[in-house]
C-alpha cells in the first residue's frame, strides 16, 4: 500500500468514527445500511446494479444494507461516487440533498451506459431512438 492510499484509508477511518459517534447520539436516525438502501433505491439501483458498479457481489450489498455496523472503508468513496452523494451524506453526517431532481434515474443510468458503447453501436441506438421519437410526434 502506498503512503497516499494509506493516508486516504486513515482519513476514511477517521470519517467513519465521526459518523459512528454522530449516529449513536440517540437521535434515532437510520443506520448506515438503512441510508445505503434508501439512497440506492432513490437513485434507481437494484442491489445487483450497485454491486456491479462497485465490483462486488449482490450478497455483499445486501449484507452492508442489513447487517454491517460500519460501512466498508475501502468502498466508501466509490459508493458515494456511484450514488452521486457525498461521503458525509452517505454516512448521515450531513442531510441528504436531492442534487439533480431527476425523476427517471434508471433512464439516466442507462443513457450513461450508452455513452460507453462502441461508436457504431451508439449511432445505431440513437437512430432507433430518433425513429421512435419521430413516430410519437405524429
Amino acid at each position: 500500500m502506498t503512503f497516499q492510499s494509506a493516508h486516504t484509508m486513515a482519513l476514511i477511518e477517521e470519517l467513519l468514527d465521526v459518523a459512528k459517534k454522530h449516529s449513536s447520539n440517540g437521535d434515532g436516525g437510520p443506520s448506515f445500511g438503512q441510508r445505503l438502501a434508501e439512497i440506492r433505491k432513490a437513485r434507481g439501483f437494484s442491489q445487483r446494479d450497485l454491486a456491479g458498479e462497485l465490483g462486488i457481489s449482490q450478497r455483499m450489498v445486501a449484507y452492508y444494507e442489513a447487517q454491517a455496523d460500519r460501512p466498508p472503508a475501502h468502498l466508501l468513496p466509490k459508493i458515494a461516487d456511484v450514488l452521486r452523494v457525498s461521503a458525509d451524506e452517505l454516512l448521515g453526517i450531513k442531510r441528504l440533498k436531492d442534487k439533480d431532481g431527476v425523476s427517471h434515474l434508471r433512464l439516466w443510468r442507462r443513457l450513461r451506459q450508452v455513452e460507453k458503447l462502441r461508436p457504431n453501436d451508439r449511432r445505431a441506438l440513437l437512430k432507433m431512438l430518433d425513429a421512435l421519437l419521430a413516430q410519437q410526434q405524429r
